[in-house]
């Protein structure tokens, strides 16, 4: 009898249990909260997602580590915060995906902003940018009507593609629209003459036009004009308020425009800071 009680009592203590541990659990289909690695600031930690592929402001170096304007301001913020940093190299398609599941708190690799103000919760802008059109040097095309009928290549998931999307009367007149994943590959597609023209970011078509001097042109007329800045996940206003302070900071006492400076031989282009006043 004395066994058999036991046995009772052991019983109703492991769904006692069973049944407090169920309870804690979120109801299915029900967000979780925001961790700290989301929130980031409540654990002092910033992780920037960036594409790798993106000079001047994320790139792979000679050494094999990660470099760029934008991961170098990044740093810069995490040290005067007393923030850890770490920087993430996603594909660049994803980094929605990568910053809802919280593997990444924050889209920093020139980002633009217009056209997606309701879809982050954004810093102030800190860069202007236009979509320009690079051709080979040789090919006769001059300006955006010369591209009728002709290949442009684009990244997937870029400002430019966005651009180009937006412009119809622009797209309807091309030939055709190569979307590739990054713009080395696009690159030496062009090269190689299998697309006649690539839309970028200023600073990434002044980088591969010092790369390769005189082999490329820049048409005069860009597709559009944006600006830059950065991305957090839409209500995460706590850690944006830290880091957009921290920036004007960094504009104001000239840090900003010191950092950008090492990277003019890569494309940046030191009249592009809009943040810095005068």
């Amino acid at each position: 009898m004395k066994k058999l009680l036991a046995m009772l009592l052991a019983a109703t203590l492991c769904l006692t249990l069973l049944c407090a541990c169920g309870s804690s659990d979120p109801e299915e289909g029900t967000p979780p909260e925001n961790d700290s690695k989301t929130t980031g600031s409540e654990a002092g930690k910033l992780i920037v997602g960036f594409d790798a592929e993106f000079p001047p402001f994320g790139f792979m170096a000679e050494d094999g580590s990660y470099d760029g304007f934008d991961l170098a301001m990044a740093k810069e913020v995490c040290d005067r915060l007393g923030w850890e940093y770490e920087e993430s190299a996603i594909d660049w398609n994803s980094k929605d995906a990568e910053l809802k599941a919280g593997t990444i708190n924050c889209i920093w690799n020139g980002f633009t902003f217009n056209g997606r103000e309701d879809q982050y919760t954004w810093s102030d802008p800190y860069v202007d940018n236009s979509i320009v059109v690079v051709v080979k040097a040789d090919s006769g095309i001059t300006s955006l009507a010369d591209l009728a009928g002709k290949t442009l290549m684009s990244q997937t998931g870029s400002s430019a593609t966005d651009a180009i999307n937006k412009n119809t009367e622009f797209k309807d007149s091309l030939g055709k629209v190569i979307e590739l994943a990054d713009y080395n590959m696009g690159f030496m597609e062009l090269a190689q003459g299998s697309v006649d023209a690539i839309a970028a970011d200023l600073g990434v078509a002044t980088y591969q036009m010092g790369a390769n001097e005189g082999n490329y042109v820049m048409l005069e007329e860009p597709i559009a004009k944006e600006q830059y800045a950065v991305g957090f996940l839409k209500g995460n206003t706590e850690l944006r308020d830290a880091v957009n302070k921290t920036l004007k900071e960094m504009a104001d006492d000239g840090t900003m425009l010191e950092i950008a400076k090492k990277y003019v031989d890569k494309g940046l282009v030191l009249e592009s800071l809009c943040m810095i006043e005068g």
